[in-house]
């Protein structure tokens, strides 16, 4: 067994973690000021894009399971952010829609993603290489979702 192999400093898992985890940390004060958490961010982020979604379709586009999507939103119905209705074609079908509080909070938090986006740049994260670390990223998600 070579030990190098074990070194925490020679593992990706653990920087993409620790980055992970700072990012989120960024995204907390100018969340929580809403009253939001950074997944329930996500999840508005995926309706702004495209309201009147049903659950699996959000669960989906996050990487998620249901199960973990579906307390986010009973949370985000009760603050009133988000409404849940029975689908019209298939009743088991659950649609989630961004109500009036919702869809303002989009021009509430205009500026997280700058803010954000300017905390991460440095030496390395350039406005010029953030498209190719996308890139990487994305085809390291694709092959982790296959496997």
């Amino acid at each position: 067994m070579e030990k190098e192999a074990f070194r925490l400093d020679n593992q990706l898992c653990f920087r993409l973690y620790t980055a992970s985890r700072l990012l989120t940390q960024a995204y907390h004060p100018l969340l929580s000021a809403r009253g939001l958490t950074y997944p329930q961010y996500l999840v508005l982020l995926v309706l702004w894009e495209k309201d009147a979604q049903p659950v699996n379709d959000i669960a989906k586009r996050l990487v998620l399971e249901t199960n973990t999507v579906t307390p986010l939103l009973k949370r985000m119905e009760a603050d009133g952010i988000v409404t849940r209705t029975k689908g019209t074609d298939d009743a088991r079908q659950m649609i989630v829609t961004l109500t009036r509080k919702g869809k303002q909070l989009q021009k509430e938090l205009h500026d997280v993603p700058a803010t954000v986006g300017r905390a991460v740049l440095c030496d390395s994260v350039t406005p010029e290489t953030v498209p190719d670390l996308f890139r990487m990223l994305d085809g390291m998600i694709e092959q982790l979702k296959s496997e």
